[in-house]
């Protein structure tokens, strides 16, 4: 018998636990912090559908909000990104979860965030962290983000203050200071993360944008130009 002590409680976790017991495996525990394996017996073939991609749900989700309109994502877990769309909702969104399905629009003004602090699950993400402060440069007022997960994570500031975002860095906090417009530029991507961030600020801005290094959203997403194409935008891979 192995114990594993402070195991992570992603939904992830849950799905990749779910996978490996209906291969066989006997796991118990997912969902808490410890998860007791018991080993010896050989896995067997199994057939598996593995859950949504969370944070690509969050992602699309915070384009809407950067730039306008109404989109209903399928093929989502609403649940498992509520701590995203409750801040998009209070900022302005509206937003209506079914089992699969998740509705959000935007038609007026976003408003600022005011204080978001990366948690481990069910808190709110570290990796949306950067998608939201890409949507709050539009927001009116100021949204603060503090970085509690890991270090170095502030490194789309950079790019998005080229699009003329005004963002200020305070150690492991970052105050946004939303502008009504945005502008376009030639920007590049860090990280999977950064990337995603990029695109949704260019979404909102005024202007072209041209992101370099998209082979890091690539990694992350399925597709993303053909589904944000698919609802409006205009998207060019070079």
């Amino acid at each position: 018998m192995t114990r594993i002590i402070n195991a992570a409680r992603e939904p992830e976790i849950e799905d990749l636990v779910r996978f490996l017991r209906s291969a066989g495996a006997m796991i118990t525990g997912e969902g808490s912090s410890v998860l007791h394996i018991e080993g010896g017996s050989p896995l067997s073939p199994a057939e598996y559908t593995i859950m949504p991609d969370r944070i690509a749900g969050a992602t699309y989700a915070c384009a809407v909000a950067s730039a306008g309109g109404e989109v209903m994502l399928r093929q989502v877990t609403p649940g498992h990104f509520s701590s995203v769309t409750a801040l998009l909702e209070a900022a302005g969104c509206r937003v209506k979860a079914e089992v699969d399905r998740l509705f959000i629009a935007r038609n007026g003004e976003l408003s600022p965030f005011y204080s978001v602090k990366t948690m481990p699950y069910p808190g709110f993400p570290t990796d949306a962290q950067a998608i939201l402060l890409a949507t709050a440069i539009r927001g009116k007022g100021i949204s603060a983000f503090t970085e509690t997960i890991f270090e170095s994570r502030f490194r789309h500031v950079s790019e998005l203050r080229r699009m003329g975002a005004d963002i200020r860095l305070y150690g492991k906090s970052a105050l946004v200071f939303g502008r009504e417009t945005i502008r376009g530029a030639r920007v590049s991507a860090h990280d999977l993360r950064c990337g995603a961030a990029l695109v949704v600020a260019a979404l909102g801005a005024q202007g072209e944008t041209q992101i370099d290094n998209m082979q890091y959203v690539a990694r992350g997403y399925d597709d993303m130009p053909t589904h944000l194409n698919r609802v409006g935008a205009k998207i060019t891979v070079l």
